[in-house]
């Protein structure tokens, strides 16, 4: 199919930006991964496409604040690739682990960070590394500029904090800190395809190695990213987790959050534990990477 009419604008302002979506039937274009397939099955209609790429700054990739405070802000207009290739990457350690499996390389060498984020698929990376992180996500529309929380962000399936007329031009990753550990898996039919299930986990150990604090984000499984502290669970399984002594309480979590309705790809109980082996699988990952020397490195 081809996609219905629209017009094309490319503002060179924010300000122009928000003018041409004013109304409310425009439509942000970035990288357009996302955005075009959409077009093209004729699930979405805008009557305008408005291209951000020219919009100055929007482009920026820079490492931000300093202590506690530092994050890495990624632009609107950055790509996944860019991001992924970056120095500044590996500051926020859970990053490159989660970016290869961003559907494919070309794809990640078009698509926009932000533009996978303001989709807001349940299936997605992105949007699960930014609640697990708590990231901040920056919204332009009429009323000004605002931030809102990762986990607030995401409403439902293809359903954001940010209004038709709004757009985002920002998002924040908190910088690792020393004691911090992450893991990312995810089970898809193929690589770079849709995730059945996948989980994001981040632990923080304290100066005598026992656990801190814990989170887990799961994706693939409900109509948007689930987030829930699980620290109790994993002090639960020990001073030295393994897999198998976590397995009883992250097939009791799945149970709780994993809702999403069975498929040609998978049941709801075959999703249910897929969770449950990579919940049990990436919190011992994290761990061992938090209580080690503080350098993680992909795996």
């Amino acid at each position: 199919m081809k996609p219905a009419p629209f017009a094309y604008v490319r503002p060179a302002r924010l300000d122009d930006v928000l003018a041409e979506l004013a109304g409310g039937d425009g439509k942000v274009l970035a990288g357009g991964q996302s955005l075009v397939p959409v077009l093209a099955m004729r699930l979405g209609r805008p009557a305008t496409l408005v291209d951000i790429n020219s919009v100055e700054g929007l482009d920026e990739l820079t490492r931000d604040g300093s202590g506690d405070n530092a994050v890495i802000r990624v632009g609107a207009a950055v790509r996944q690739r860019t991001l992924e290739h970056s120095p500044l990457v590996a500051a926020v350690p859970l990053l490159p682990l989660a970016l290869p499996f961003v559907g494919h390389r070309e794809l990640r060498s078009r698509g926009t960070v932000c533009g996978s984020l303001a989709h807001a698929d349940p299936a997605a990376e992105l949007p699960a590394v930014a609640c697990c992180l708590g990231a901040t996500l920056e919204v332009a529309g009429p009323g000004g500029r605002r931030t809102i929380g990762a986990e607030e962000f995401f409403l439902g399936a293809m359903t954001t904090g940010a209004g038709p007329e709004d757009v985002l031009v920002g998002v924040e990753f908190p910088v690792g800190r020393p004691g911090e550990g992450h893991g990312f898996a995810e089970i898809a039919r193929r690589h770079g395809d849709f995730a059945l299930a996948g989980v994001a986990t981040k632990v923080t150990v304290g100066g005598d190695g026992a656990v801190a604090s814990a989170r887990l984000t799961g994706f693939g499984i409900s109509d948007r990213p689930v987030t829930r502290d699980v620290t109790a669970l994993l002090r639960g399984a020990g001073e030295r987790p393994a897999e198998q002594d976590l397995r009883s309480a992250t097939a009791e979590l799945a149970a709780e959050i994993v809702d999403t309705g069975g498929d040609s790809h998978g049941s709801t109980g075959y999703r249910r534990r897929l969770f449950g082996v990579l919940a049990a699988r990436e919190l011992v990952k994290a761990h061992t990477r938090a209580a080690s020397t503080g350098t993680e490195h992909p795996s």
